[in-house]
């Protein structure tokens, strides 16, 4: 099968329904989705664009996106080394030996579909939704679904997230579930989602970024998918629909096939008290209009306000602490997911 000289990235705040999508995708005969890469913030840089690197900085790169794709983001086994003799092999069969990284990338997606003996390659890391501008610069054939979900339901998502290991997600670390507890916080995590609305608001009326509401995708899924199809040029199948109920922060894994549209109002059932909501309604007032969700009518604990914002500083402090080494330019990824 011809691979097709083009990537699609699926973008979007974290728990957006990005991971649903990747399932989506993976029933596709002719798309293949990778595991997150992280390879925009946290292995390159925009100040890396076009700089060349040595042959053995190629090797170790290859052997992390290996090691990502192969065995995962938040597992227990993080020598990457394990694969550098297949990566020294995948560098020398390159068609050229100066090297960007992100060639690198870009070759080591078209190796990884041909070894799945799929057609399209997709990119499944939701913080590139930070980088839309380098993506289009560095792959004009591109094309992005960037995914939206309501405020509070990430925020109930994300406060859960370390839970995962009892629901199914027995990959992830105890490091990994309490850097993710130390993450939660209201304030943080509204934040968090202005900034990835606002930076891909610059793209709404780029030809090659579509926007999707995950409430969409769960309450109409086969007219929402086959819009998606016609977006990224490949024919709906009816296999798309198909897909297990998994990745959730709240539910425990299963089998069950389908999409569960009640997921979309788990918020509204408890898991978040008024003032965690109320805090997210005001921080993110604008852009819930945006895209039509419906604002509650509620008033917070002043008790639980305070406690809030008196917390804030110290849980970001901590966090940033626990995130380091997630940031190959701390300054540049600050600057894109606090503006």
């Amino acid at each position: 099968m011809p691979f097709q000289e083009r990537i699609i990235f699926i973008v979007g705040n974290s728990r957006s329904g990005t991971t649903m999508l990747l399932r989506v995708f993976n029933n596709h005969p002719e798309l293949m989705v990778l595991n997150e890469l992280h390879f925009f913030e946290q292995l390159w840089s925009p100040q890396d664009k076009g700089k060349n690197i040595t042959k053995d900085e190629a090797i170790t790169l290859t052997s992390k996106l290996m090691l990502t794709q192969r065995i995962g983001y938040m597992t227990h086994d993080q020598d990457y080394t394990k694969f550098y003799q297949e990566a020294k092999t995948f560098v020398e069969q390159l068609p050229t030996q100066q090297f960007c990284a992100e060639d690198i990338f870009f070759h080591f997606a078209k190796y990884e579909v041909a070894l799945n003996h799929k057609k399209i390659v997709c990119e499944k890391t939701p913080q590139n939704v930070f980088y839309l501008k380098e993506i289009f610069e560095l792959f004009p054939n591109a094309k992005i679904i960037n995914m939206v979900r309501d405020p509070r339901a990430i925020m109930l998502s994300q406060k859960n997230k370390w839970n995962r290991r009892n629901l199914g997600g027995d990959y992830m670390t105890k490091k990994e579930a309490w850097r993710l507890r130390i993450n939660y916080h209201p304030i943080t995590l509204s934040k968090l989602w202005n900034a990835a609305i606002n930076a891909a608001k610059s793209f709404m009326q780029d030809k090659r970024m579509l926007t999707v509401r995950f409430e969409d995708l769960l309450e109409q899924p086969q007219t929402t998918i086959q819009k998606i199809c016609h977006h990224i040029d490949v024919d709906f199948n009816e296999q798309m629909l198909h897909i297990t109920q998994e990745s959730s922060s709240v539910e425990i894994d299963s089998k069950e096939i389908g999409f569960k549209k009640e997921r979309a109002s788990n918020w509204k059932k408890g898991g978040l008290n008024t003032t965690e909501r109320w805090i997210c309604q005001q921080q993110c007032a604008e852009n819930i209009a945006l895209f039509q969700y419906e604002k509650e009518n509620i008033k917070p604990s002043y008790l639980l306000l305070i406690y809030y914002y008196c917390s804030f500083p110290i849980k970001l402090g901590m966090a940033f602490l626990l995130n380091l080494n997630r940031m190959k330019n701390i300054i540049e990824t600050l600057k894109r997911r606090w503006k």
